[in-house]
């Protein structure tokens, strides 16, 4: 084997991921080794903390780093931004790649906090499956609700994680019957718990009847807990005293009579979960949940598109190499003013060097330097296929929703942007630097870090967002990127809707409410609204224009 290129990883060691032999298998051979997966959650529910332990287990990093370790050896991989490390928060989505037992894992990080539920969206189309991290102590939050909605919208299939059962936590037979009665789904727990908090001893696989012991170390430590042992048998007494075994016997057997029995195919088609506890933090639980993810999350899976204007699907195996944009970033490198645009691929082989054509402008671009990710570090991919998502370099060629393909003629569906719940006007301190600001803030709108409204009248931009939190990201990577101090000021407006219908009708429209309009960052008009009552109102004045709350774009 040719020695592979030095990797620039840091402390986390060398990425396993990185394959210098291309491969010999067909497309669909390789597709199905693919295993595209996100993970959900509200915040603090310890996803971020999953996540690195995942990459731990599937051997792609030595250490994990902890959300709130002290040291800057210690920092998580997946929270890659400034404002993430230093809040200890997921603020946008990251992408990482690593080989595991045979299996080619893609795991999407999504944004915890509801401020960037547009970002998070977006990611979940990218995904074939999801995991969803629950705390113990606190079941199924709002923000987690939200996220399973997404979920069931696109007919994502879940597998929960219980996290957090080394502290104190609810019944665990209360979060089954919560996650059945709140989300609709069948839980069928594969491991059940021996106490929590202090009495937390391990898990027992309700399939083996195998126990898992649960050792507790400083979080500091590397975590590794004794291997499993029979539950009936000898080499359990020094895990569980006569009582506890006891207990967790009977607590086992009644959970196997009251709830169904794990069904792939139920899982597949969304109606059932598999359920996982574990404490993220002490690297427990983690390895079944790896192992289950690659025995029952789906391959990548066929996709509804058109072609040159037909309906039909485009399947993992098909030869022709296709895929979607589902996230542009900016400044992944703060050294160099690099734009990455994420694209899913859908189909086919592909190859370092090939041309895809981009559907919606029939512009052919060549991916000479295509990214596999690890979060912020990266590493040129010589091939991909379905499943795997690559990063292509770009000024400003691709944007979220295209749709590229060898032949141009596919197209898959766009992805959505929503009506933003705030409106600020943004102005940056030197005038001098106005340009730089248009340019800066047309930038971060692409990212979808917020959405960016330019009036018909006047010169400030306007930026709308979902959160507080969305304009607080914004200050710090304008002044950390872009060397821009702004202020955020009120806005006139309080809503923002896309407009649609007859071109007469909409320029009829507009120019009756010209200091109301603006364009979005595709010059699709929007009117600005200085209230809620204020839009019903001009829609039953305006019956032949419609107000959107979202509008598609590829």
């Amino acid at each position: 084997m040719d020695a592979a290129p030095k990797l620039s990883f840091g402390d986390i060691g060398a990425w396993v991921g990185y394959r210098p032999i291309m491969s010999t298998h067909t497309p669909s051979v390789e597709a199905a080794r693919r295993r595209t997966f996100a993970i959900i959650s509200h915040p603090d529910a310890g996803k971020t903390t999953l996540t690195e332990n995942l990459l731990l287990a599937g051997g792609a990093i030595r250490a994990a780093g902890a959300v709130r370790a002290r040291g800057e050896q210690r920092r998580t991989r997946s929270d890659w931004m400034k404002i993430e490390r230093e809040r200890g928060i997921s603020v946008s989505a990251s992408v990482m790649t690593f080989d595991h037992e045979g299996l080619m894992f893609n795991l999407l990080d999504t944004p915890g906090h509801e401020d960037f539920s547009e970002d998070t969206y977006r990611t979940l189309t990218a995904a074939d499956a999801a995991v969803m991290v629950l705390d113990a102590a606190k079941g199924i939050e709002p923000q987690t609700l939200k996220l399973f909605e997404v979920c069931r919208l696109r007919d994502i299939p879940i597998v929960t994680f219980i996290n957090k059962m080394d502290r104190e936590a609810q019944d665990p037979i209360e979060l089954l019957d919560e996650i059945a009665s709140k989300l609709a789904l069948d839980p069928a727990p594969l491991y059940w718990p021996a106490g929590s908090g202090n009495r937390f001893r391990g898990m027992l696989d309700l399939r083996t009847r195998m126990f898992q012991p649960f050792t507790k170390r400083p979080s500091s430590e590397l975590q590794e807990h004794p291997s499993a042992v029979a539950l009936n048998g000898n080499a359990i007494s020094p895990y569980l005293d006569p009582d506890e075994q006891a207990e967790l016997e009977e607590m086992s057997s009644l959970v196997q009579e009251a709830a169904k029995p794990f069904d792939p195919q139920a899982f597949l088609e969304g109606h059932m979960t598999p359920v996982f506890f574990g404490s993220a933090l002490r690297h427990f639980g983690v390895d079944q949940l790896l192992a289950g993810l690659g025995t029952y999350a789906p391959p990548p899976k066929p996709l509804k598109a058109l072609r040159a204007g037909a309906d039909t699907h485009v399947v993992p195996g098909d030869p022709e190499v296709s895929g979607f944009v589902f996230k542009v970033q900016a400044n992944m490198d703060p050294n160099h003013r690099d734009r990455i645009a994420f694209l899913r691929l859908s189909s086919g082989r592909f190859q370092r060097g090939m041309k895809l054509k981009v559907q919606n402008t029939g512009r052919q671009i060549s991916v000479n330097a295509p990214i596999m990710f690890f979060a912020s570090d990266r590493e040129l991919a010589e091939e991909a296929f379905a499943g795997d998502v690559i990063g292509i370099p770009n000024h400003g060629v691709l944007r979220v929703g295209d749709s590229l393909s060898e032949s141009g003629a596919v197209r898959f569906a766009g992805l959505p942007n929503f009506a933003p719940e705030i409106l600020r006007k943004v102005r940056v301190k030197d005038p001098l630097k106005a340009k730089h600001l248009k340019k800066a803030l047309e930038g971060l709108a692409e990212e979808g870090v917020t959405q960016l409204f330019r009036p018909t009248f006047g010169a400030d931009f306007i930026v709308g967002a979902v959160g507080q939190l969305q304009f607080e990201v914004m200050q710090d990577r304008l002044g950390g990127e872009y060397a821009l101090d702004v202020i955020f000021e009120n806005a006139p407006f309080a809503e923002a809707r896309w407009i649609g219908g007859a071109r007469a009708d909409v320029e009829d429209f507009s120019n009756k409410h010209r200091t109301s309009m603006a364009v979005d960052i595709d010059d699709q008009p929007v009117f600005l609204a200085k209230s809620s009552w204020e839009i019903g109102y001009v829609a039953e004045k305006f019956p032949k224009v419609s107000f959107h709350k979202t509008r598609e774009r590829g």
